[in-house]
């Protein structure tokens, strides 16, 4: 079985993505196994020649490949913890996990205590079988879209690398490991479209979910209203299976849903405005698709929209929350200055 996940050259895709379930059949066949995934994985991250130096801030080797080895062996006895047992996945590092210090993409916190316990997050992925490969990169205190990290390099775009194209934010090494075959799979968090940005950017699905629908529980806050966990894969059926897990719910395979009859509103009002032409083209393209199988598009002005440039200009809802958790470490860093 080919377990080099796909390749990106000169802007195409050159071989379909695996999905998850993809790959937990080829496990449960044992045409390959959770330790050949996980090393073709680290392998790419190792990669001096790849992404990997910018993609990980911390890579977890030796603790990935026993993991892996205790997937086979328990998939050998009868046994799947879930459709994600034994896959290799990647964390944000904004997530805390027992023994690391969780840096959230900033030097501020390099002498931070490790973390005693992990995220719920990461105790569901664990619990289920997943292959934790490592912690991704991360715009700084995930507060961007863009991806830019001074201090760790910024992994590039996956569909430009000669030009260094940015990846999108704040999730920007989840995205790329995912893209590069690092991991099957990626976990990060989203407030403004830190899942979907780099998701759409670098050609894979992000999925925000409902505020709070998965614990924040050990997770570094950019909005504690607004912050919430989600994946990054390479199919939407490989969201739901994530998410599901994530929420601590069953996974229950998707079912097909007719768009025959769905009003979907389009807002007019600003959120078109200024559109490059390619992403203008692509958005075009998938209205058309969706008024195909059946779903009513009505564009609608949404005046309230108009007054988001002179709200953010103040900083917003979520620069206050931000505000608050950094106030403490803001004070802190502004004495030591004042004492040198």
């Amino acid at each position: 079985m080919n377990i080099g996940f796909h390749t990106i050259s000169r802007g195409r895709m050159t071989t379909t993505p695996p999905t998850l379930q993809s790959l937990a059949t080829a496990l449960s066949r044992n045409t390959v196994s959770s330790a050949a995934l996980t090393e073709a994985a680290l392998q790419r991250a190792l990669d001096p020649s790849g992404e990997g130096g910018r993609v990980f801030t911390e890579l977890y080797a030796a603790q990935a490949r026993a993991a892996a080895q205790a997937s086979d062996l328990l998939r050998a006895s009868g046994q799947a913890r879930s459709p994600i047992d034994g896959l290799p996945i990647s964390v944000k590092d904004l997530f805390d996990v027992a023994g690391s210090t969780t840096l959230a993409g900033s030097v501020a916190l390099r002498d931070a205590a490790p973390a005693s316990v992990s995220s719920l997050a990461v105790q569901r992925l664990v619990a289920a079988g997943a292959v934790i490969v490592g912690r991704t990169n991360m715009t700084e205190f995930a507060y961007s879209g863009l991806g830019i990290n001074p201090h760790y390099g910024t992994p590039r775009n996956p569909w430009d690398r000669s030009t260094g194209r940015i990846p999108g934010g704040s999730s920007s090494g989840a995205a790329v490991s995912v893209s590069d075959a690092m991991a099957a799979a990626a976990i990060g968090s989203d407030t403004g479209g830190s899942v979907r940005i780099p998701a759409a950017l670098c050609g894979l699905t992000g999925f925000k979910p409902t505020a709070r629908r998965v614990s924040l529980q050990g997770v570094l806050p950019l909005s504690t209203q607004l912050d919430s966990i989600g994946p990054i894969a390479n199919s939407v059926a490989c969201c739901a299976t994530l998410d599901a897990i994530l929420a601590g719910e069953p996974v229950v395979p998707l079912q097909p849903y007719s768009l025959c009859g769905l009003r979907l509103a389009l807002p007019t009002t600003l959120v078109l405005d200024g559109m490059d032409h390619h992403v203008a083209a692509a958005f075009a393209g998938a209205r058309q698709r969706l008024q195909a199988a059946g779903a009513l598009i009505e564009e609608i002005e949404v005046p309230e929209f108009a007054a988001l440039g002179a709200i953010n200009a103040k900083g917003g809802f979520t620069g206050a929350e931000a505000y608050a958790w950094h106030r403490a470490l803001i004070a802190e860093r502004t004495a030591a200055t004042i004492r040198a």
